[in-house]
């Protein structure tokens, strides 16, 4: 049975997409913590992170310094925090958070409520730096 993440991966359902490459996406949460809250997945659907191979592992996580790198040139924050959780939605992911204080990446805190329209801002703005 195919993910959330995987059918935005097909263009099944919608997202704000940041980045892709033949093997990973990223786009961003729709459910942020703070303003510029960024998930990259690999496209390979698996459920733990660490069951996927090194190779994959790696070209993940090069991806997400990519992004990262981007997000910092346009999001004001001291920061990009990193956190893999991976309860939510059994596919692997990485969180790209902009952070200013340790609050900031609190899983626990409520989450924010973006408009459609500044959720397309928030995407082009750091598209515009990849």
């Amino acid at each position: 049975m195919s993910t959330v993440f995987t059918k935005i991966i097909r263009n099944e359902i919608p997202s704000y997409k940041i980045a892709e490459d033949e093997n990973n996406l990223a786009f961003l949460d729709v459910f942020p913590l703070v303003y510029g809250h960024v998930l990259v997945i690999p496209k390979q659907e698996t459920d733990y992170i660490f069951d996927m191979s090194s190779d994959e592992y790696i070209d993940l996580f090069r991806f997400a310094k990519q992004v990262s790198k981007a997000m910092s040139k346009v999001i004001d924050c001291k920061r990009i925090g990193i956190a893999v959780v991976g309860l939510e939605v059994p596919h692997a992911h990485i969180h790209l958070v902009p952070l200013n204080n340790i609050e900031d990446i609190n899983f626990q805190r409520p989450k924010l409520n973006f408009s459609e329209e500044k959720m397309h801002e928030i995407a082009d703005k750091i598209r515009s730096v990849i």
